[in-house]
């Protein structure tokens, strides 16, 4: 069974725990190097239970993943729309949760006073531009080559739906 828990601070070194591992990979996160619990200590405060929420994904009671719905740009007209981040643990991936937070997203984005959502993905992630299309998301943007790790270039593509 899938919960879908309003993160608390107290839940913020899992956050950072898998987000730090997918550093490595070079496929979700334009970080190279892993970040701390105090390096996202602001990032946290800025979600609130209104309108940028942040949960944590529980599978049968443990900690399985997280997800944030995220200002896309810090302008008034731009307040229906949010930006996703999902972080799946490695033990729960291809277990169908990335699904399930955006089946979520879908039928409770607004309450939170969103309309529209986008997801920044790196264009060499297939797995997760698979994911986004598979749930209705249609390539808005290509911004090509704008990323730089370990001396590579890489593609962001805008991923993009009305609910």
């Amino acid at each position: 069974m899938i919960e879908f828990v309003m993160a608390k601070e107290s839940d913020l070194p899992f956050i950072v725990d898998v987000y730090n591992a997918t550093i490595p990979s070079r496929m979700a996160t334009g970080d190279v190097n892993p970040v701390t619990v105090a390096d996202r200590r602001n990032w946290f405060h800025s979600h609130n239970s209104q309108t940028r929420p942040l949960f944590v994904v529980k599978m049968n009671d443990q900690l399985a993943g997280w997800f944030s719905l995220n200002d896309f740009y810090d302008r008034d007209a731009y307040n229906k729309l949010a930006e996703i981040s999902i972080y799946v643990h490695s033990d729960y991936r291809h277990q169908h949760v990335g699904s399930q937070i955006l089946e979520y997203v879908d039928e409770n984005a607004r309450d939170y006073g969103i309309d529209t959502v986008v997801s920044l993905v790196f264009g060499h992630n297939l797995p997760s531009i698979g994911l986004f299309k598979s749930h209705g998301y249609d390539k808005w943007g290509l911004m090509p080559k704008i990323a730089e790790m370990d001396d590579q270039k890489y593609d962001l593509v805008i991923l993009g739906k009305h609910l």
